[in-house]
């Protein structure tokens, strides 16, 4: 992935992820129950998080970095599956959608730790 793309990508999932979040706030706050509302503002953290992250990693490609492609791609698809699966099922979607966020999630700590490593080894 090309450091332009993480970061049009990355920044393109933190507006959702902040719109997600408003929606919860406003709208969905009398809708979804405690339990409900605590998986989207869990979704939402994520989201948002590993999209900045998306973002400076992308610049790292900018910069000149260029081992970063499955890292960002990691990052990428792991804030895709682990929100996307919760907000999919807050929406009603069957309960084998459920599958997807810990998929999701061991795709977004794969994408952390092959940065480490891609900054720990020697150059």
């Amino acid at each position: 992935m090309k450091g332009e793309r993480a970061i049009g990508l990355g920044a393109l999932l933190l507006a959702i992820g902040i719109g997600i979040g408003a929606l919860g706030a406003h709208a969905l706050r009398d809708v979804l129950d405690a339990p409900q509302l605590e998986a989207l503002h869990t979704a939402v953290y994520y989201q948002v998080f590993n999209s900045l992250g998306l973002m400076m990693a992308g610049g790292w490609v900018r910069m000149g970095r260029t081992d970063l492609a499955w890292p960002l791609r990691l990052l990428a698809g792991g804030v895709v599956l682990f929100s996307g699966s919760i907000y999919l099922m807050l929406a009603g979607a069957p309960r084998p959608f459920g599958i997807l966020t810990p998929v999701g999630g061991a795709m977004l700590i794969c994408a952390w730790l092959a940065l480490a490593w891609r900054y720990f080894r020697k150059p």
